[in-house]
């Protein structure tokens, strides 16, 4: 790993209420930094806190001064702003995105390809922008994403599982997965930031372990003290399911079905390489 063991400060936090947000917030004040927060509601704690929606019009007035910038919002709205974050000192970005850039362009939901198409572009223009205008860029890209009680993925599983006491399953669920723990890619964004070898480069981000969607669904289980009961079913039936579920859960869609039985893995070798990537077992206790 090679490291400079240094961030250029002041530092800027985008999106500083998002799920990775706080533990990395929390993390720079650990180490002595004192980042200014940009999000729509206060930070945790007694972070100096800025409210700014980065979609407003006059949001290159608002930006406060910032060498280095870690943004956590969604990555398609970064681009926009670079100009104003660059106006106001910045030479050092990192950025996270999604893994779904990959996992969602095929996706039968129209809605979801779009999120890819949306990471991809944005992606590029990051990268276009910051080459040409000197600033050093690093992107992160986490797999399943999950912290106990707060996220969309694991702990909605968790919610059914509390609810239902049994969680159906599309086939088998033998789809392997790599969830990775917010606070994890807290700790990797900021080694990521002083690693001078994750300079103007792009990682994937995964957890501690590849398993089966299965398997992941019974360690949800044994963490919220139950024995697992999945419930597996045919692919019809499970798509006939979240038909009728769609009023009551928004999000449940057939495509999740069709994901519970593909391999989403990814290879985090050079990131455990350039900054010491290290991210815990998948062990949820809620």
């Amino acid at each position: 790993m090679d490291s400079d063991n240094t961030l250029k400060t002041p530092i800027l936090v985008l999106g500083a209420t998002s799920l990775i947000g706080g533990h990395l917030m929390a993390r720079l004040a650990d180490e002595g930094f004192d980042p200014v927060a940009i999000s729509r509601r206060p930070p945790a704690g007694d972070a100096c806190w800025v409210d700014v929606d980065l979609t407003d019009p006059d949001v290159e007035t608002r930006l406060p001064p910032a060498a280095t910038v870690f943004s956590l919002s969604p990555i398609w709205l970064l681009p926009a702003v670079l100009p104003g974050l660059k106006a106001r000192g910045m030479v050092r970005l990192i950025a996270f995105s999604s893994t779904s850039r990959f996992t969602k362009v095929a996706s039968p939901e129209p809605a979801e390809r779009a999120v890819a198409k949306a990471l991809l572009d944005a992606e590029q223009a990051v990268e276009t922008w910051c080459a040409e205008h000197g600033v050093a860029w690093t992107i992160l890209r986490p797999t399943l994403i999950y912290d106990e009680g707060h996220d969309e993925n694991v702990s909605r599983i968790a919610r059914l599982v509390t609810r239902f006491h049994v969680m159906p399953l599309s086939g088998r669920g033998e789809g392997l997965r790599q969830p990775v723990h917010a606070a994890d890619l807290a700790v990797g964004a900021l080694a990521a930031g002083k690693a001078s070898a994750a300079l103007n480069r792009a990682y994937d981000l995964v957890g501690g372990e590849t398993l089966t969607y299965r398997a992941m669904v019974d360690r949800v289980f044994e963490g919220l003290g139950k024995t697992p009961r999945s419930l597996p079913m045919p692919p019809w039936l499970f798509a006939l399911l979240m038909r009728l579920a769609k009023p009551f859960y928004p999000g449940a869609t057939a495509a999740m079905g069709t994901r519970m039985g593909q391999d989403l893995t990814f290879d985090s070798s050079d990131a455990m390489r350039d900054f010491g990537w290290a991210p815990r077992d998948f062990h949820p206790r809620f």
